[in-house]
């Protein structure tokens, strides 16, 4: 019974990685579209289906210590040990299992990289386009006409003093 449970809560746990797979790849788009409206939900998605995930590590973890109990191996036995245990079909599904987590969470990694990439050069445009702003910015002078402001920006002049 404990492969049984093991299996079902490894396939939520596939199915979650290939849901945040695919909001890591909205949230690229998001980015690469240059539309920042939408980057706030779209990391707020990615967050809420990291917090899924943690949760279901915690259940595959109580899934994988009971299997392993039942088949006489440690507690912390990890699945490609599980998978080398199990009597047929089991061992094949578990070896599916780890193969499918190996290529799932290498595209996550990258994703998350490429991500993390888009989102340091868009940083870095924008502090540019602050930083050559800078020298146009316009104000107004003292008599309410628009002018350029000074080598060294506006000023505050306290007149109560």
């Amino acid at each position: 019974m404990s492969l049984t449970q093991l299996s079902d809560v490894l396939w939520q746990e596939r199915h979650l990685l290939d849901l945040l797979l695919f909001k890591l790849e909205e949230e690229q788009l998001v980015l690469s579209s240059g539309r920042t409206r939408w980057l706030a939900n779209a990391t707020r998605e990615v967050e809420a289906v990291l917090d899924e995930i943690r949760s279901a590590e915690i259940a595959r973890a109580v899934a994988a210590d009971s299997a392993a109990r039942e088949l006489g191996l440690s507690p912390d036995a990890g699945l490609r040990a599980l998978a080398d245990a199990a009597p047929e079909p089991w061992n094949e599904l578990l070896r599916a299992h780890h193969e499918a987590f190996l290529s799932l969470t290498g595209e996550i990694s990258r994703l998350a990289d490429d991500n993390r990439e888009l989102l340091a050069m868009s940083h870095r445009a924008t502090q540019e386009t602050l930083m050559s702003l800078q020298d146009s910015v316009q104000t107004y002078d003292g008599s309410g006409q628009a002018a350029v402001l000074a080598e060294h920006g506006s000023r505050v002049l306290d007149r109560s003093i």
